[in-house]
């Protein structure tokens, strides 16, 4: 099995997101290392872009802080490349947009990307039927574009799209940007079994959750939480941001493992 399959055999799995460069490169790099040893079985390493349009309000501003900072796309790999240094074995999931991904040039991405160890991509703005270029460059490696579904999703794009999906699938919970919320979207069990029903690999949820009960709850439906805006604002705004990775993580594993 390779990293990412290994991590699913003890799902519900925990998938913090936490971006590159903020509050600045090298906290970052410790608070994605003491996230991944302290309960994250993967992790979204956000690679930081000026118009993050999926992302809401606190990753926007995270990411810009980042940019302010100097944060560049090879900066991104090579903080993956650090954390294997540092023994993170966990699944590393680059997160980020299309246009830097271009213009750092796609086969060289790809196998910049391979080399430091990460595992898979997620790209909010190419859609499967737009990534036929890189896609080529993902030829010839074991790294799948992770697939992105949402409520919105027409059923019969839906089912084709859980049915060629790779690595797991990641089903926005609710239509609009991340975001902390109160509650869990109306009918996600409905929408998780939907996809379940056509899909070959696990179902990870994320847009909203906010807290370690909601994680439990959503724990019960999928294979995946995914917890980015409430991991940004609790530990990038922290007086000592590792310390509080350290806290987050192991709550929101807990959580999972008691569901």
């Amino acid at each position: 099995m390779n990293r990412i399959e290994s991590a699913f055999v003890n799902a519900p799995v925990f998938m913090p997101y936490f971006p590159v460069g903020y509050p600045n490169l090298p906290i970052s790099i410790d608070v994605m290392e003491a996230l991944a040893k302290n309960g994250a079985d993967l992790m979204e390493v956000g690679l930081p872009f000026s118009d993050p349009l999926a992302d809401g309000k606190i990753i926007q501003q995270a990411t810009q802080v980042a940019l302010q900072n100097g944060v560049t796309t090879r900066q991104g790999l090579e903080a993956v490349a650090e954390l294997r240094r540092r023994g993170v074995q966990i699944p590393l999931i680059l997160m980020g947009y299309y246009n830097p991904i271009l213009a750092y040039g796609l086969k060289k991405f790809v196998q910049d990307a391979q080399t430091a160890g990460a595992d898979a991509f997620i790209i909010p703005d190419l859609p499967p039927e737009e990534a036929e270029e890189f896609s080529t460059a993902l030829e010839g490696t074991s790294l799948p574009q992770i697939t992105m579904l949402a409520p919105t999703t027409p059923p019969e794009r839906m089912e084709r799209l859980a049915r060629h999906a790779q690595g797991f699938i990641y089903l926005v919970s609710v239509t609009g940007v991340t975001g902390t919320r109160e509650g869990l979207a109306a009918g996600l069990d409905a929408l998780v079994a939907r996809v379940r029903e056509h899909a070959s690999v696990p179902v990870c949820v994320g847009f909203g959750i906010a807290s370690p009960e909601q994680a439990k709850a959503v724990g019960a439906l999928a294979d995946g939480v995914i917890v980015g805006s409430a991991c940004v604002r609790e530990v990038g705004g922290a007086g000592n941001p590792a310390q509080a990775a350290e806290g987050f993580a192991s709550r929101f594993a807990a959580a999972l493992r008691r569901g």
